[in-house]
This record gives C-alpha cells, sequence and structure tokens, in this order.
C-alpha cells in the first residue's frame, strides 16, 4: 500500500542495478564524513559531518494558481543544477528526506527547490482535491515562477511518479533524476478488483497508515488520473541520468517496481541501487547518506 562515508556491500551487479547491505554502512548520520561536490562555487575543502549541519530555515514564497490556490515553495540558490524534491502522497517539503537534503545543499552552496503540492503543507487548497495531473502542474508551476534552469528532479514514492512526468513535460531542462522508492502505476498495481469497485460505487478509499495519518483517502479523481497517466507498460521517453534507490524490504512500493522503471527508461545511463534492510521510507542515517552520496555525484 502506498502512502557517503558510505561503504555498501555489493551483494551483486546486473546492468543498471546493485543490492548493497546495510551491515556494512554507517549507521549515525553524525559519523558519515560526506564528499563535497566538485564544481564552481562549491567549497570542496569542507570536511565537516553531516550530522553536524543545520538547516536554516526561511519564510515559505508563494506563487498563485489562476484559481486563486497559492503554492508554497523554498527556493535556496546555489551552485550547479537546481535539485528539485518531490515528496510522497500526503507528505510535504518538511520531511525527513527533504531537510536532511535541504541541510546538505545549503551547507555546500548547492542550490535546492522544495515545495508543496495543492492541500498539503503550507500550501492552499483541499487534499482531496488533488490529483496526479493537478500536483504536477503544481510542479510546473513553482518551477515557472522560480524561473531556475536547468534541474535535477528528486522523487520520493509518489514524487517518483510526478518526477517522470515532470521530466516527460520539461525535456532536456531535467538534467538528472534521482528516484527513492518511486512508485508510478501504484492506481494500477496497487488496487485490486475490490478496490476499484469501492471507488467505483463511494467515489474513494479508505486505508489504515503506519505513517502517522489514519487513513489515507485516495478519491475518484486522484485514482482515474493515475489510470490516465500509467508508465510502465511501454517506453519511458526520458534521456537523462537516472539514479533509483529502493529498499527491499519496502512493505509498500515492491522494490521489482524499480527494477521495471529502470528498464522502461529509454535512457542508457541508468542505475538502481537496492537497499538489503531499506523500508519504504529511506530515512535512516544509513539511507540518507546513500541520497547524499548519489545527489553529489550529480549536482556538482
Amino acid at each position: 500500500m502506498i502512502w557517503g562515508g558510505m561503504k555498501t556491500l555489493v551483494h551483486a551487479v546486473i546492468p543498471g542495478l546493485c543490492i548493497t547491505s546495510g551491515s556494512d554502512t554507517v549507521k549515525r548520520l553524525n559519523h558519515i564524513m560526506v564528499a563535497p561536490p566538485k564544481g564552481a562555487g562549491c567549497d570542496a575543502n569542507d570536511d565537516r559531518r553531516l550530522g553536524d549541519l543545520t538547516l536554516p530555515e526561511h519564510p515559505a514564497q508563494f506563487v498563485t494558481r489562476a484559481d486563486g490556490v497559492r503554492l508554497a515553495y523554498r527556493h535556496l540558490p546555489g551552485c550547479g543544477p537546481t535539485l528539485v524534491f518531490l515528496p510522497g502522497y500526503k507528505s510535504d517539503m518538511q520531511g525527513g528526506k527533504a531537510q536532511a537534503l535541504a541541510a546538505w545543499a545549503a551547507d555546500k552552496g548547492v542550490a535546492l527547490l522544495r515545495l508543496d503540492y495543492s492541500g498539503c503543507g503550507e500550501s492552499a487548497g483541499v487534499f482531496e482535491d488533488g490529483t496526479l495531473d493537478i500536483w504536477r502542474d503544481d510542479v510546473l508551476a513553482v518551477l515557472a515562477e522560480a524561473n531556475i534552469g536547468p534541474i535535477i528532479l528528486i522523487g520520493s514514492s509518489m514524487g517518483g511518479w510526478l518526477m517522470l512526468l515532470v521530466a516527460e513535460a520539461l525535456g532536456d531542462q531535467v538534467t538528472a533524476m534521482v528516484g527513492i522508492a518511486a512508485a508510478p502505476d501504484f492506481t494500477d498495481w496497487d488496487f485490486d478488483d475490490a478496490d476499484r469497485a469501492t471507488i467505483a460505487a463511494t467515489g474513494r478509499i479508505e486505508r489504515p497508515s503506519d505513517y502517522g495519518y489514519d487513513p489515507v483517502v485516495i478519491t475518484k479523481g486522484f485514482w482515474q488520473s493515475g489510470q490516465s497517466n500509467l508508465l510502465l507498460n511501454g517506453a519511458v521517453g526520458i534521456d537523462c541520468p537516472v539514479r533509483l534507490i529502493h529498499g527491499q524490504c519496502d512493505p509498500d512500493v515492491p522494490w521489482e517496481t524499480s527494477v521495471k522503471l529502470a528498464r522502461a527508461l529509454r535512457s542508457s545511463d541508468v542505475q538502481t541501487m537496492l537497499l538489503k534492510d531499506g523500508d519504504h521510507r529511506l530515512s535512516r542515517d544509513q539511507d540518507i547518506a546513500v541520497l547524499i552520496d548519489v545527489v553529489t555525484k550529480l549536482a556538482c
């Protein structure tokens, strides 16, 4: 159901795929030395530990949609392509991964943009009015307002699906992508006949959640928009470098989803990293360290 200083042990390697174990991964974030990105404006001599970093939080900026809904975002200027973090279903830009990434980016001088979809976090709107199409367009509206040039999209769970849709819309503006337990097509593979019947009859489905919001509500409108944006049954016409990180203990999005996505992507530069003991959130210290290491190699 949806809702660096790194030494990893490689169990197997096939094209586009590596499997890592947490047994040789540093367990505390404040013990991890993060390799600084190399590029203009980035301090390559700073070897502070990631756990020592803090995030200087500034007031949100807003863009107003044509219907009057205000969308919140935070843009941190810096070097390289701008990192754009897309949160998961019913999540927002204050999540653990988003904030850890923002703290690292602020310290290293790397440009980053976080945002909240309509109905989420600091953005206006009603959550249950949201659909995949609407939230994709929210992302595009924020990016147009911020006017930030080349970007690297980082999508978590449902944000990994939106990442693909946004990349298709923006083309060459997207220089790379990072999926974290990406969940494209979950309205298809995560819904059985009984779920579909419930949505058809009541206009919504409610499910229990282990993530602090109960129940999880999925509306007929969201489900229909998902079914109109299925990607994994054909080639995904994206050519930029793509990195996919997935936990093999993910109870919500099967890790095989990332493997299937890697095969569907047209890009020849795709790597899939499977964390043998990783869960769906991938928010442990060692998981964040994997994310930082991947982003470091793409960002500057």
